[in-house]
This record gives C-alpha cells, structure tokens and sequence, in this order.
C-alpha cells in the first residue's frame, strides 16, 4: 500500500519565503535576534502630523523615541516569552529588537512632542512648526 501524501502549494511557498527571509535578517535566521519594524498609521492635521505604532505586549519602559535632523526613531525590544517543555509548530509574532524611522521634512515643534502609550499602541503627535501651520490670508 501506498502512502498518499497531499501537498499545498502554498503552504510549500510560506515554507520557501520564510526560510528565504530567515537567511536575509539579521541572527542567522535565529527569529529571537530578528530586527523588525513594526506597523504604523500616519496622519496629518493642520497642528501636527500624527503616528500610531502597533506594540502590542510593550510596555512604554521597552520603547525610546527620539527625534533628530528631521528623522522621527522608535526603537525598544519585545522580549520572547517562551514556554519551556513545549513544542511551537509556528512563531508569527514578532520580537526581539525592533526599530523604525520616519522622516519628516517639514518644520516641527522640537519642545512640544508628546507621546502616550495606551493598550498596545504608541501614539507620537509631533507639532508643527508656526511657519508650517496653515495661515488664512485676509484680502484687503
């Protein structure tokens, strides 16, 4: 008798662009070392310009932000919370270092940047420079 063996093309192809990606970050494809960026939203009004960072499992104490020569950096370290005596069949969720950079190229309030951290999600309101704001102009 013989052993049918059913296969997934795609379940085949997940397999080749994991190991593909594995060889490429940085670890030697070890996923706890993996840097990573995580997934943010981006907005503008006319007072500020807007980011909100999915971090879920962070604490605030895990992440620095910094701002420098027109570049907006969130860096920390979500930390692997493994369980000994058990086997993973599939490790999705990210973590390890993780790093992004955005830049802004327009004028901003360096003294009024504020950031809160509430149920997963960073959100960094960066204000905008006087000069930058929208101005009505009265016509005379």
């Amino acid at each position: 008798m013989t052993n049918l063996v059913l296969r997934n093309p795609l379940t085949d192809l997940q397999r080749e662009v994991d190991r593909l990606f594995e060889d490429f970050l940085p670890g030697n494809g070890d996923k706890a070392q993996s840097l990573h960026a995580p997934a943010v939203d981006f907005w503008e009004t006319d007072e500020s310009y807007v980011f909100a960072f999915d971090l879920p499992g962070m604490t605030r104490d895990a992440v620095e932000i910094t701002y420098q020569d027109g570049m907006l950096q969130i860096s920390g370290e979500r930390t692997w919370n493994h369980r000994v005596g058990v086997q993973f069949h599939r490790v999705e969720r990210p973590h390890g270092r993780f790093f992004r950079s955005l830049r802004l190229n327009r004028g901003v309030n360096l003294d009024e940047i504020r950031a809160r951290f509430d149920e997963g999600v960073l959100t960094v309101e960066v204000p905008k420079a006087e000069e930058m704001k929208p101005r009505r102009i009265e016509i005379s």
